[in-house]
């Protein structure tokens, strides 16, 4: 016989049963209510009971009334017909994607704790972990690389010296970026009064040219003098002259080098660095300089005119 509406969920309908602890009565309570005797089916000894006012028993609610006495020997149990009616409850993991309707789970249906309960992330984002947002009401998924912020200095080597006759970057240097810098910590000389000096790397040679310019200017705080400095056609830049040895204190400061990598145009820099010389600080020590060919400078070496590099922190930094 066909239906009208909707099928009935038979793959969902279970039958309750009941078991009783039987005794001398006549009164015994159900686990489900039900509207009538009709709704159970009852046996005792296996023996189906008829229902009815009048035959066997009678049910309302959850009283069950037998027109006679059991005895604590008989056994006896009821199936809940009418509970099959009363819902439809799919059975545990029986309901899949297909039978969800599209748009069908709503906010109402999310419990509070549905990020909270989740396992928490114990370390930064990989760039392709992603985000929910919500753009304009509609829910989309964002990857991390998206809403992470750019450094504007990202650190691409660090040199620790330990009485080095040089510190060289190598690598690193390249049309990545435009701009690089070079942060010196107590960076020492071995030699009381050396000058610090730098070359550029040239196609990964050491570039000895005599096409380096450069130009300094300096204060010292003590005596309240001023100097400044300049080289053309130098075989070098000199940044820093006459710091103190390892007894005195370092070199602090920075270095920016300008388009390492561009062969249409010159090799610049600039720096700014602090130093002791002989008890005296000096500061304001900024200077530039330039080397005049167009090649392209594929790395940078730091040395002292005497001595070692005694110790200190070297960092090379891409600037975006």
């Amino acid at each position: 016989m066909a239906y009208i509406g909707p099928l009935p969920a038979e793959t969902f309908t279970s039958f309750a049963t009941q078991e009783f602890s039987t005794s001398a009565t006549t009164s015994y309570t159900l686990d489900h209510a039900v509207t009538n005797e009709n709704e159970i089916a009852l046996f005792i000894n296996n023996v189906r009971q008829q229902p009815g006012s009048g035959k066997a028993y009678t049910a309302t609610g959850t009283a069950l009334t037998l027109s006679a006495a059991t005895a604590s020997t008989d056994t006896m149990y009821a199936v809940f017909l009418g509970r099959a009616l009363q819902t439809v409850n799919p059975a545990d993991a029986s309901v899949g994607t297909s039978q969800l309707a599209a748009t069908s789970v709503t906010a109402a249906k999310l419990n509070n704790d549905i990020i909270s309960g989740t396992t928490a992330l114990a370390e930064a984002p990989a760039d392709t972990d992603e985000f929910l947002v919500s753009d304009a009401g509609t829910l989309k998924r964002i990857d991390y690389s998206y809403l992470k912020s750019t450094p504007s200095a990202t650190l691409l080597s660090t040199a620790t010296a330990s009485q080095d006759d040089e510190i060289d970057f190598t690598s690193g240097i390249d049309s990545t970026y435009l701009k690089y810098r070079i942060d010196l910590n107590n960076v020492v000389p071995g030699t009381d009064g050396a000058s610090l000096y730098m070359r550029f790397f040239e196609g990964g040679s050491i570039d000895t040219n005599s096409t380096y310019d450069y130009f300094y200017f300096r204060t010292k705080a003590s005596t309240t003098t001023t100097g400044a400095a300049q080289g053309q056609n130098q075989d070098k830049m000199i940044l820093l002259d006459t710091a103190d040895s390892q007894t005195g204190g370092g070199i602090y400061g920075s270095i920016f080098i300008f388009n390492p990598s561009n062969t249409n145009i010159n090799t610049h820099m600039q720096h700014q660095l602090v130093a002791q010389e002989n008890g005296d600080i000096i500061l304001g020590h900024f200077g530039h300089g330039r080397n005049e060919r167009t090649s392209a400078m594929t790395g940078v070496r730091l040395y002292f005119s005497s001595g070692n590099v005694y110790q200190g922190t070297i960092k090379l930094y891409g600037i975006t």
